[in-house]
């Protein structure tokens, strides 16, 4: 089969002709887009099944650890669903205001990008380069690797399964994964309602089960209370990062704005039911935790779900990792589903190379940008040791939030006509900022680590490439010949149009 593809056409029409090739048509009038197949359900069940990973399943035991006592572990997650709440909500108000696929870098766009040629684009390239190499794709291979522990646990009940073999499932699932993401939209938000019914009934399990041992009397570990509870600044500081990890997700669905049915309606109802439903599942969870384990066995516990489930459920306990690690599965399913958005938006911006910004002529799905993504989320499995990155994200992320919320205060100033079907208090976008400056700082100030500098090295690192590669790129256009030879070798492989 011969096929012509012309380099930036509008628009493909791909007719097939007597001698059985392709023909190409360029039609200036029209216009290949993401579709719009998901509506409210799937986006509360995205919100539900990115959130709920491996997190609550496996180690629970950083907000334990951090506060000291049951008591106050309770209430740090309930005031993480609290915090996490009201800054999706600030979210739900610029996604609807700016109805556009790529989250942060869409808000950060439109609020600076048009103050000043040169610096105005500056916060939101920086976001694009933490978040395609290090926020998103540190959290897709998070969740795989877990995927890829829990997956073959049943294989080795007495033993630590081989770093080789959990690394050989990682991969595969992230082959897998972003088949399924490049393949259909439908599939991918299909397989994502199903994890997240399947991860729903494991925290039931978990949740009945320990209320029924403290029905029948087992109250010694539940009622310690407040007992021990640390006054530490910092610990209680720690105590949250490690709840807000297990809810990070909260703000996929503004990753893909412009694939969800009526957003002005769906993206705050969304929200509003996602991550609340999430917080009590949070919760429930945990007392489920307690009606069986000491708070002492879930700290000292690697897999506090899978401890529980030798507890509780006798020769069954093996549906335990299978639980976790389906579980594993949609949560990174979800992560993918959501980050090949940002590669696409940013590179549709000019901030990454604009083949990035192209879709599947037939299957409507940001292939370049989703493979992409999978590929730097490979790489990052590959060494095996993210506990750095893990304080990494959690530092970057939380700058990039605040400094999002903090636009949403500037457009109130610039653009207060602008129609916003949605609207949160000022106060609520303010609490939102202090609180982010608050977990960016507090680590700084009560336990700095050098993980802290790099972090911030590698943020502005980004300026380095952005002035020559982004503001001045002009002065590249010698190698607009090679760039369009590669671009269109890649439209013919993967079939991809602007």
């Amino acid at each position: 089969m011969r096929v012509k593809l012309y380099y930036r056409l509008t628009y493909l029409d791909i007719l097939p002709n007597m001698a059985g090739g392709v023909k190409v048509r360029a039609d200036h009038g029209k216009g290949t887009e993401l579709e719009r197949h998901m509506g409210l359900l799937s986006g509360v069940f995205l919100i539900m099944g990115t959130m709920i990973g491996s997190g609550i399943f496996i180690s629970p035991k950083g907000v334990l650890e951090g506060t000291g006592s049951v008591g106050m572990a309770l209430i740090t997650w309930m005031a993480c669903g609290v915090v996490v709440t009201l800054a999706a909500l600030c979210y739900a108000e610029l996604g609807t205001m700016i109805p556009k696929s790529g989250g942060e870098h869409s808000y950060l766009m439109h609020t600076f990008g048009k103050m000043d040629k040169c610096f105005g684009p500056v916060p939101a390239f920086l976001f694009d380069w933490v978040g395609l190499f290090i926020i998103r794709p540190t959290m897709f291979a998070i969740m795989t690797l877990s995927l890829g522990t829990y997956a073959i646990k049943p294989f080795f009940p007495n033993c630590t399964p081989p770093d080789v073999a959990v690394k050989a499932v990682s991969l595969s699932a992230i082959f897998v994964i972003a088949f399924i993401n490049g393949y259909s939209v439908k599939l991918a938000t299909h397989i994502q309602n199903i994890c997240t019914v399947v991860k729903l009934l494991a925290i039931a399990i978990i949740t009945i089960g320990g209320i029924v041992r403290i029905a029948q009397g087992n109250r010694e570990y539940i009622q310690d209370g407040f007992e021990d509870t640390q006054t530490d600044v910092s610990l209680i500081a720690i105590a949250f990062y490690n709840g807000l990890w297990a809810f990070d997700g909260w703000n996929n669905l503004n990753f893909v704005t412009e694939e969800l049915i009526n957003p002005g309606r769906n993206l705050p109802i969304s929200i509003m039911i996602g991550i609340p439903l999430t917080t009590v599942c949070y919760v429930l969870v945990n007392i489920g935790y307690l009606g069986v384990m000491s708070k002492e066995e879930i700290i000292l516990s690697h897999a506090v779900a899978v401890t529980w489930g030798d507890r509780m459920l006798g020769l069954v306990a093996s549906i335990m990792p299978i639980f976790v690690a389906i579980s594993c599965f949609g949560a990174a399913n979800g992560c993918l589903f959501a980050s090949g958005r940002l590669c696409f938006a940013a590179a549709r911006e000019g901030h990454f190379p604009e083949v990035f910004s192209y879709i599947s002529l037939n299957r409507k799905t940001p292939l370049p940008s989703i493979i992409l993504t999978a590929f730097i989320g490979a790489c990052l499995i590959i060494p095996g040791d993210l506990s750095a990155l893990i304080d990494f994200f959690s530092f970057s992320a939380w700058i990039a939030y605040g400094f999002t919320v903090f636009s949403l205060l500037v457009l109130r100033r610039t653009e207060p006509k602008t129609q916003r079907p949605f609207r949160v208090p000022t106060v609520v976008a303010i609490s939102v900022v202090l609180t982010s400056l608050y977990l960016v700082m507090a680590p700084i100030l009560h336990s700095p680590r050098v993980e802290f500098l790099y972090a911030a090295l590698f943020i502005f690192s980004g300026l380095l490439l952005y002035f020559p590669f982004v503001y001045y790129r002009d002065c590249w256009r010698p190698l607009d010949p090679f760039i369009n030879w590669v671009t269109i070798k890649v439209q013919k492989v993967f079939l991809v149009v602007p």
